[in-house]
């Protein structure tokens, strides 16, 4: 069972990244790069100080930071751990995976840290302004699922490497959220 899905993943990553072309190669690079979000992080840390006032903020920064090297280390300690090899590396697949970038990165892949620390983002900061701005959860969710979809656009990673990394971000996120909300009101900040 476990090769079937190997298999199908391996499969539908041809597909999918066979979608691309040159002529949006440009757009998916800028949008799979992660000095592009910067501006949406500086427009959630304004959202959170306008909503939630400077020291609940300050709360926010450290949370977001414990949350983005939990994500990220998982993620480090899966593809050290699982050691599954990124399309370009996999023997199996060979020419037929179309490379965006000029290098695919690090031997492994599983899971996506890109996903995962885009779907934790969306979820925290989602379930942290849900009352006030009832429509950016929707809006970063639909960023996140932009994201991971271009680390298979660019040629990086499997979409199981993608979902994988989007289900444990969005767990991250959504405990964080609730950790931090929980803190705030145990502590009175």
């Amino acid at each position: 069972m476990w090769e079937e899905l190997i298999h199908l993943d391996k499969d539908l990553f041809l597909f999918l990244n066979q979608l691309g072309s040159e002529r949006w190669d440009a757009f998916w690079m800028v949008l799979t790069n992660k000095w592009t979000a910067v501006p949406l992080y500086v427009i959630l840390l304004f959202l959170s100080y306008s909503h939630l006032g400077w020291k609940k903020t300050l709360m926010v920064l450290i949370s977001v930071a414990l949350l983005i090297t939990c994500t990220d280390q998982l993620a480090n300690f899966f593809k050290y751990g699982v050691m599954r090899l990124r399309p370009c590396y996999d023997p199996e697949l060979g020419e037929q995976v179309r490379l965006v970038k000029a290098s695919c990165g690090g031997k492994y892949g599983y899971f996506s840290a890109h996903a995962a620390n885009s779907f934790a983002i969306a979820l925290f900061f989602g379930q942290l302004l849900n009352k006030r701005f009832p429509y950016l959860k929707i809006i970063l969710i639909l960023w996140a699922l932009i994201v991971a979809y271009s680390r298979i656009y660019i040629g990086v990673h499997f979409p199981l490497d993608v979902l994988t990394g989007l289900a444990i971000g969005a767990l991250f996120g959504w405990t964080f959220a609730r950790l931090y909300i929980f803190a705030t009101y145990k502590f009175r900040l």
